[in-house]
């Protein structure tokens, strides 16, 4: 904080120091200025611009199609597939299409989002409740990490490398 200063006389310290006299609030009475490099200020910016892109998450939204006759195996197979992708991190967004005559019934379609809904409230949160639109029904779940991290507190821990090691020495020796 040097004080205020003539525009002149300003730029003329700037220049003394070998350094730039920068503006950063033209709107502000009197005027703000610094004096620096402005290289260094502009590579400095750059490289945090770059951090701030590194750093950020890229969500990513996977699209679960099911129809209101889809058998029950199948939709146990999806339902694996959401699961894995929301303890990826990923959104859910799960489609329902109705065809024909089935959009006379559409509470058919309810029940079988609502119990997927169901199967997965362990992990996620519903960030749109479901919507039809048309003739399809859309509902969007996005993972909650502390109700993930109970989850995984609760899995069984496999020692994957003490297992690997003992099959390696049952297996029994070849005599010549």
């Amino acid at each position: 904080m040097l004080g205020v200063f003539h525009p002149r006389d300003a730029l003329k310290m700037a220049e003394e120091k070998g350094l730039d006299l920068l503006e950063i609030a033209p709107n502000s009475t009197p005027p703000t200025c610094k004096i620096m490099d402005f290289g260094k200020w502009k590579y400095e910016a750059k490289k945090k611009a770059h951090q701030a892109r590194k750093n950020q998450t890229i969500i990513v939204v996977k699209e679960i199609q099911i129809r209101p006759r889809t058998d029950q195996h199948d939709l146990d197979t999806k339902l694996r597939h959401a699961r894995r992708f929301l303890l990826e991190g990923d959104k859910v967004k799960i489609s329902l299409r109705f065809l024909g005559r089935e959009m006379a019934h559409q509470e058919f379609g309810r029940e079988v989002v609502s119990g997927f809904v169901k199967a997965l409230e362990d992990i996620c949160i519903v960030e749109s409740p479901p919507k039809a639109e048309g003739k399809q029904l859309f509902v969007l779940l996005g993972p909650d990490p502390v109700k993930i991290k109970e989850y995984r507190a609760k899995l069984p821990k496999e020692p994957a490398q003490k297992e690997s090691n003992e099959k390696i020495n049952d297996e029994p020796e070849e005599q010549e």
